[in-house]
């Protein structure tokens, strides 16, 4: 199928330079800073303590994108909308959900490990989600699904060869590593906000008639998985801080991965909104996560007093 745009070369050049080259550049750079804070023993992990791991991956990478499935069915979304939310269903967790887990006392190496290997993982899911999710939602999505190889091979280069490169870094001159950890974070939450401000912008337009489709679904999303997380993690047994970080790790996702498969794979704009509507109000709801899990820490600490 062969879509044709009214708009300008010039605007076409420009759009193609920020989500061929300008997004992927910032994601690299994001994916670059969680990288510097990692180190090998990270992946070890998942070897002496499995369980806590594996609750944590049965959440992010089956009842995430399932929990996402079924809202859909319940909510009746545009094509491209519904597509959005099932594409950041399947991405990992992010740096920000480590940074949340720091602010409520969570397990840190938990979080660490559990984006680590979800990103990894999710080089090789995200086809297949969003490809089953196109395929399902959208009449025509043969048409735009995402080629397997080409979207590993993009990932691979986006976000896994940056986080091993900051591992390098870290382990072969961890002062600088040191030193450069807290500009690139800024850096990371400056790109943040750029490319989420960039989503909204370009679909200006229609941002009321997305945020009252998607901003419900969306927000169900976010605390559902969040309860999920906590939910599963206390039937196994987790202790409190372990409860903490499977929830925020399954509630909190790295919508600026959905943001660019989005707009430079997939070429569509409209799928940027869910993600980018998702990474507005999710920093409301682990607001409250974070309150939560310092008043239970100090009623714990009181209680033992």
């Amino acid at each position: 199928m062969v879509y044709f745009s009214d708009k300008s070369p010039t605007i076409l050049m420009e759009q193609n330079i920020v989500t061929d080259l300008l997004l992927p550049l910032a994601l690299a750079v994001v994916m670059l800073g969680m990288g510097l804070n990692l180190v090998p023993a990270d992946f070890k992990r998942i070897f002496r303590n499995p369980k806590p791991i594996s609750i944590g991956l049965l959440n992010q990478l089956l009842l995430l994108p399932l929990m996402a499935f079924l809202l859909l069915l319940l909510f009746s979304l545009k094509f491209e909308l519904a597509v959005g939310v099932m594409l950041l269903a399947a991405c990992p967790g992010g740096p920000t959900s480590n940074l949340c887990t720091h602010l409520a006392k969570g397990d840190i190496a938990l979080s660490v490990s559990l984006t680590a290997i979800t990103t990894v993982v999710s080089m090789f899911t995200i086809p297949l989600i969003v490809n089953f999710s196109i395929l399902h939602f959208m009449p025509e999505g043969e048409a735009v699904t995402l080629p397997m190889a080409g979207t590993i091979i993009k990932l691979l280069i986006i976000a896994i060869i940056p986080i091993v490169l900051g591992m390098v870094i870290r382990n072969f001159a961890l002062s600088w590593a040191r030193m450069a950890d807290r500009p690139v974070k800024f850096m990371s939450a400056v790109f943040l906000v750029v490319i989420i401000g960039g989503a909204i912008v370009k679909e200006r337009e229609h941002l009321v008639e997305y945020f009252i489709l998607a901003g419900p679904v969306t927000l169900s999303l976010n605390i559902m998985t969040l309860l999920m997380g906590y939910l599963t993690s206390k039937l196994f047994s987790l202790n409190v801080r372990q409860r903490i970080t499977v929830s925020i790790e399954s509630g909190i996702q790295n919508g600026t991965l959905a943001i660019t498969i989005a707009a430079s794979m997939l070429q569509n704009t409209a799928m940027t909104i869910p993600p980018a509507i998702y990474s507005l109000l999710m920093f409301f709801s682990a607001g409250v996560v974070i309150a939560l899990a310092i008043r239970k820490k100090e009623m714990i600490t009181q209680a033992a007093a």
